[in-house]
């Protein structure tokens, strides 16, 4: 009994527990239900409550945008109005457009006929007009023609001679300023030094002493070097200085360094000079043929024979007015070549005419023909181009230039040899000729004084106002200018100032 008792028990326990557990949750699961549902509920009735705002809301926008669309119909019915009365008002006026061109149509046509009949009546009066002319002229219709054409070409020809002559006097003048611009910018490109030799070269001696010792005893010395040299060594008073004179300028040069050499190396004497003589000989033709060469190198041109390289070098020491020759040859081509890139002319052709045209100055050669001549000749020997011997030839005018390359040729020479400062005048010659200047204004009638200045670039001349009245003033500045141009030759040109003055003095007491 104990024993069901102990066991029962438990197991009664135990199933009291588990009933009272699933009760427990059966109630709970009741409450979810109902708390479930009365979610439920109250979704539903919020959802109704949304749906029904939702279609409040859409049928107050239906109703607005109905109104909106109302309004937009009426609006364009109102301009539909609009447009209709504007295109009825435009086909009134094009029908009214319509009547005004009909009725301008029907007066014209009345008026072509009107015209027409017009027409043949001016040509009926014209024909009889025209008959009676023939009448009285005694010409008929096509000789009546004839003469008015040639009238016409006499007058035409004489304007079209007038219209000629004014376009050659407009590219006269052009061509005039277009060949000063190109003269001057050629001029101002061109910077070449001027130098200027003499026919004499003075030695400094470092004594008196070395006199003695260059004439030697009986004057050997010196009798060796002249002859060895070709050159006249002056030895005067002038202390410490020997001078040597010569006209050829190659042997002075020779004369000059071999006697430097001699006074610096002490030993003077027959076989030491004609030795010293010898070498620098040697020397100075190597000189001649490097500044040949040196100036073709400069120049640009090339395929130049020994020979006329040699002419050229030559030059070196050659001077023609106080100008050195090879300088001036150096100059004038560049000027051509300037020259002939502006005209348009072969360059490197009229260059190189440029820089033989006095190679003839060069020359060793006793005759009697002028440098152009033979420098003609050379350059023909040498196988120059026909057109550079023509230029050599003709550069100063000694025969007839044959091409352009020619013309620049004298020109480049003109320019070269007439700028300020490339040729020395000797004082006796610039004295004479101011003086001839002056004496040449001075003759004229109505003259009191004429002053040469500018170096004689320049002429002011004072008139007589007693004698000259202002209306003759410019004739006789006319007449002064070509007597200059016919009695003197100078470089450039010479500007006349003519002065007259009217001086009334009266004093007041």
């Amino acid at each position: 009994m104990n024993t069901l008792l102990c066991v029962g028990l438990p197991l009664a326990g135990v199933i009291l527990g588990w009933t009272i557990r699933w009760l427990y949750a059966r109630f709970q699961l009741s409450a979810a239900e109902q708390r479930a549902e009365r979610v439920k509920q109250d979704a539903i009735k919020e959802a109704e409550a949304q749906k029904k705002e939702i279609i409040y809301e859409a049928k107050d926008q239906l109703i607005r945008e109905r109104k909106q669309q109302e309004q937009e119909n009426k609006e364009r019915r109102a301009e539909l109005q609009r447009q209709e009365r504007k295109l009825e008002s435009k086909q009134e006026d094009l029908d009214k457009r319509s009547q005004a061109l009909d009725k301008q149509k029907n007066e014209c046509t009345e008026r072509e006929k009107k015209i027409a009949l017009r027409e043949d009546a001016l040509t009926q009066e014209e024909e009889r007009y025209r008959q009676e002319l023939e009448r009285i002229s005694g010409l008929t219709a096509q000789d009546a023609k004839t003469l008015i054409i040639q009238n016409l070409e006499n007058e035409a020809k004489h304007d079209a001679q007038a219209l000629l002559n004014k376009i050659e006097q407009d590219a006269q003048i052009a061509s005039e300023k277009k060949a000063r611009d190109i003269l001057v910018t050629t001029i101002q490109r061109i910077a070449t030094e001027v130098t200027s030799d003499i026919t004499v070269a003075t030695v400094s001696l470092p004594s008196d002493e070395m006199k003695g010792r260059i004439i030697g005893r009986e004057g050997r010395n010196i009798r060796t070097l002249e002859t060895l040299t070709g050159v006249d060594i002056i030895i005067d008073d002038t202390p410490e200085a020997v001078v040597i004179s010569c006209f050829d300028p190659v042997r002075k040069e020779i004369a000059k360094v071999a006697l430097e050499r001699l006074i610096s190396d002490g030993r003077i004497h027959p076989a030491r000079i004609e030795e010293i003589v010898q070498k620098v000989t040697r020397e100075i033709q190597q000189k001649i043929y490097e500044e040949g060469e040196k100036l073709l190198f400069d120049l640009g041109i090339a395929n130049m024979g020994q020979e006329g390289i040699r002419a050229l070098g030559r030059l070196y020491f050659r001077t023609s007015y106080g100008q050195n020759v090879l300088n001036h040859s150096r100059e004038v081509a560049l000027i051509a070549g300037i020259l002939a890139a502006e005209v348009g002319a072969d360059r490197d052709l009229a260059k190189r005419a440029a820089v033989l045209h006095d190679i003839g100055k060069g020359a060793e050669t006793d005759s009697d023909k002028n440098h152009a001549e033979v420098g003609m000749e050379m350059v023909r020997r040498m196988g120059e181009d026909a057109r550079v011997v023509n230029a050599v030839g003709a550069h100063h005018n000694d025969i007839e230039p044959t091409s352009v390359e020619a013309i620049i040729v004298q020109i480049a020479d003109a320019i070269s040899a007439s700028r300020p400062g490339a040729r020395r005048e000797t004082m006796d010659n610039y004295v004479k000729r101011l003086e001839n200047l002056e004496q040449i204004a001075e003759n004229f009638e109505g003259v009191e004084k004429a002053y040469a200045i500018q170096a004689g670039r320049e002429l002011r001349v004072l008139v007589n106002n007693e004698k000259i009245p202002d209306n003759e003033v410019v004739d006789l500045a006319r007449s002064i200018a070509k007597q200059i141009e016919t009695d003197l030759r100078y470089p450039g040109k010479i500007k006349i100032t003519m002065i007259r003055e009217t001086r009334i003095v009266e004093y007041a007491r």
